[in-house]
């Protein structure tokens, strides 16, 4: 995981673990009765699971797969929900300028094999031909019909990019529901925090070593926030001896490079998780400049060279 929680181990927290839309999850509460903590954490599960059944594109009849089945054709009624998550994905992608988009999945994965056989980069003609139908500007959404329309045969939408985020934050709003006052949901390596430690203490989270990925180079104490890593020490390929990333640029349709690792700290684990790949695609200014004018976000960077950035509002131990 690109960061895991460190939290001292008590009779008073209780955890579970398991694989949820395709990631490890790691939801952990703390309260005196064990019962009903577990029951709790249950009940977060199941959200979890109804946000995977409404996002993914692995089920033929999910509402994702709808919209992409459709897309050129006609407009698809969802639910109201699918309608503000689009909303506040196109929101993201106007604040980044594009480099979030959800509408990556338009782009065949043929064209990037991140394994031993990906032995040059694509051809660049080929990835812009490919890239034209990334586009969220084009992803149609019309609020009182509850309706979303891709206007390109072709298009596809994919919630890889906020997804896990939206789903931390959506456990994290069921616990706090029913009463849990304090934990941690961890959506492989995005991961939200409320409330304290058994001891007082705010949680400390470790921020991952892009060289070594389980073992933290940094920690932040913290509470009531969340953070999410993107790094491209997990999935890679070398090429005439350069780094190239799994993450990929929107506008070029070619591997990004020259960083190791994105860092968000924001309060909310959607926006963290949504916001940490776009500064790796923009690059270590543009990033930086842009985190540093939203309100509350911080962000760390880690180049290639090893050289750590960070945002102006962030101390790191």
């Amino acid at each position: 995981m690109p960061i895991g929680s460190a939290v001292s181990i008590s009779s008073v927290i209780h955890k579970k673990i398991l694989k949820l839309m395709g990631n490890r999850f790691e939801i952990t509460v703390v309260s005196e009765n064990e019962n009903e903590a577990l029951a709790r954490i249950d009940e977060a599960i199941v959200e979890i699971r109804r946000i995977e059944k409404l996002l993914t594109t692995f089920d033929e009849n999910s509402q994702t797969n709808l919209i992409n089945r459709y897309a050129g054709v006609k407009p698809v009624k969802v639910d109201r929900e699918m309608v503000d998550i689009i909303q506040r994905s196109k929101k993201i992608s106007d604040i980044t300028q594009g480099a979030f988009d959800i509408t990556y999945g338009s782009v065949d994965k043929k064209l990037w094999n991140f394994d031993k056989n990906m032995t040059s980069l694509p051809d660049a003609d080929l990835a812009r031909k490919m890239v034209r139908l990334i586009n969220y500007k084009n992803v149609i959404v019309e609020e009182k019909k509850s309706t979303v329309f891709l206007k390109e045969k072709g298009m596809r939408i994919g919630f890889g990019g906020i997804g896990k985020g939206y789903a931390a934050e959506r456990a994290k709003f069921i616990l706090q529901q029913r009463g849990m006052k304090s934990g941690i949901v961890n959506a492989a390596g995005d991961l939200t925090v409320w409330g304290y430690q058994p001891n007082g203490k705010e949680w400390t989270i470790g921020i991952a070593d892009p060289d070594a990925a389980r073992h933290p180079f940094s920690y932040l104490s913290i509470t009531d926030m969340a953070v999410a890593t993107s790094g491209n020490y997990e999935k890679y390929v070398m090429i005439g001896g350069k780094k190239y990333s799994h993450t990929i640029d929107p506008k070029t349709g070619l591997p990004v490079n020259g960083i190791k690792s994105v860092t968000i700290i924001s309060p909310n684990a959607e926006i963290a998780d949504a916001m940490a790949t776009p500064v790796m695609i923009m690059g270590i200014k543009v990033g930086l400049d842009m985190i540093n004018q939203i309100k509350g976000v911080s962000c760390i960077i880690i180049d290639d060279s090893n050289k750590i950035y960070t945002s102006k509002n962030i101390t790191l131990k």
